[in-house]
């Protein structure tokens, strides 16, 4: 018999700890309103604002390296749907396809996306919701992850998220994957653990002044006020490891 949920804590203390020692990890490659705002060439976006800057008019920029994102990492509550819900918005439901079928779009293989939760595939308690997605979505062929048993939930299971896409040849290495979400401490310091980039939602699922959006929660008032603070001290986000090796 599955035991309870395994507590997150450990993510809070981590966070903490990035916070302290390491504050650009802390940071999105790329700030969207809401998921509905995703490019879908991702690879410009993510590298658009670290572009090197020449020393004097003399010398020319050097261009940046574009990444080819071939995967997509999609976080549930208030990036897909509403918190502690499997109620896909329509304009989310909308994206979703257009991701999928779109002529253009790099994420038309059946595996290039996945649906990673801290709440929905991260135990047995919480299968009827990943059935209840999983439903809704298998006119795209969307799946939910499944935590494989003893391993941590988000920020700390994204070596098994890799191999995932790996073992389906979807990509090579980590840095052809974005984890886009809402959270700051667990989204975007996992797509830095697992050498990928990031996608921060900043506005969850609703857009500003929509109809049903929340007040935020005392985290994510938190984690807003920390993203301006270290981008207003000069900090940006760092490339994935080993990116420019």
């Amino acid at each position: 018999m599955a035991g309870p949920p395994n507590s997150n804590l450990r993510a809070f203390n981590h966070a903490v700890q990035t916070l302290a020692k390491q504050p650009s990890q802390f940071l999105p490659h790329l700030t969207i309103p809401t998921f509905t705002h995703l490019p879908e060439d991702l690879g410009p976006h993510l590298v658009g604002a670290n572009a090197s800057i020449p020393k004097t008019s003399s010398e020319k920029a050097t261009p940046p390296r574009i990444p080819t994102i071939r995967a997509l990492v999609l976080d549930k509550d208030n990036t897909l749907c509403p918190p502690k819900t499997t109620t896909f918005p329509p304009q989310i439901l909308s994206k979703l396809a257009s991701l999928r079928q779109s002529p253009t779009s790099p994420f038309k293989n059946i595996n290039s996306i996945l649906i990673v939760s801290n709440r929905a595939g991260s135990h047995p308690k919480y299968e009827d919701e990943v059935s209840s997605l999983e439903s809704q979505l298998s006119h795209l062929s969307i799946p939910v992850f499944r935590l494989p048993a003893g391993t941590e939930k988000k920020p700390f299971c994204g070596d098994e998220v890799v191999q995932w896409f790996r073992e389906r040849e979807v990509v090579n290495s980590a840095d052809e994957i974005a984890v886009v979400g809402d959270r700051l401490g667990t989204d975007v310091i996992m797509a830095q653990l697992m050498g990928s980039w990031s996608v921060w939602c900043k506005e969850g699922v609703f857009e500003p002044g929509e109809a049903g959006k929340p007040e935020r929660n005392i985290l994510e008032k938190m984690e807003v006020w920390i993203e301006a603070f270290l981008r207003g001290r000069g900090y940006t986000a760092p490339k994935p490891k080993g990116w420019d090796s």
